[in-house]
């Protein structure tokens, strides 16, 4: 892709103020396109990145939003939902309302910034949409049960969207990253009795040996989104350092 394959073309992106999403939202913008980052603080953002307040899971917050961005650059062709919150433990551990909380912000969230957005992508000649799944998708990873569950969710439901609009000439496209090296997961880290072995251990579980990065991340979904894929929608992209299709032997060690 160019650095200009963004040009004249106007992105949303939830969640954009830190990690993956502000990753996402920066390179966008290098490749030419205006971008709206919807947060519920945008304060941090600077420029060329524009901040809108919004809550993800409040309707009318998203719907304002979603008006307002569209208001200020005049369309949206692009949608990326980065917006999300984790939860830890098996199906034991969590609440109700923990489980409440979490589908509404991470699946109903995406809902949610969808349909305030798509009167404007079906105007658009360039509509895309790029969801954030992740690994737990196809992976069955320990403690995550309830996450998993709700980006499951996801990645079906971006699935039944792609079908339910390929004609309208939008597309749905599911990123799903492993273990990403951002700042929620560098707090878990902090918080965590031997940091150091924490790390270490999240850098051995996937077999390149580290943590994907926010900028890995935030490349695929630039393709999906750009205007080069044209031809791609209905697909989950792995960025997981080969969690989900490898099967390595131990590393042999020397005496």
């Amino acid at each position: 892709m160019t650095t200009t394959d963004f040009a004249g073309l106007t992105a949303v992106v939830t969640g954009g103020a830190s990690g993956i999403g502000l990753a996402t939202a920066s390179l966008l913008a290098e490749r030419g396109a205006r971008v709206a980052v919807l947060d519920l603080d945008p304060a941090s953002l600077k420029e060329p990145l524009v901040g809108f307040t919004a809550d993800v899971s409040d309707d009318a917050s998203v719907r304002a939003a979603v008006d307002a961005a569209a208001d200020a650059f005049g369309g949206i062709d692009v949608v990326v939902n980065c917006a999300g919150i984790s939860a830890i433990g098996t199906v034991e551990d969590n609440p109700d309302e923990q489980w409440g909380r979490v589908l509404d912000v991470n699946l109903v969230g995406v809902v949610r910034t969808i349909r305030a957005a798509l009167p404007y992508l079906r105007r658009s000649e360039n509509a895309s949409v790029v969801n954030i799944g992740s690994i737990v998708v196809t992976t069955g990873l320990p403690q995550r049960a309830l996450y998993a569950a709700g980006k499951g969710a996801v990645m079906s439901l971006t699935l039944s969207m792609a079908a339910d609009h390929v004609r309208e000439g939008i597309r749905f496209n599911c990123v799903n990253p492993g273990t990403v090296d951002t700042p929620w997961v560098g707090r878990l880290l902090d918080a965590a009795a031997d940091p150091a072995a924490e790390r270490a251990a999240l850098n051995a579980r996937q077999p390149t040996g580290r943590m994907v990065t926010a900028e890995e991340v935030a490349a695929a979904i630039a393709y999906l989104a750009s205007p080069a894929a044209a031809s791609v929608t209905g697909t989950a992209l792995a960025v997981d350092g080969g969690m989900a299709g490898l099967r390595l032997r131990p590393a042999e060690t020397k005496a």
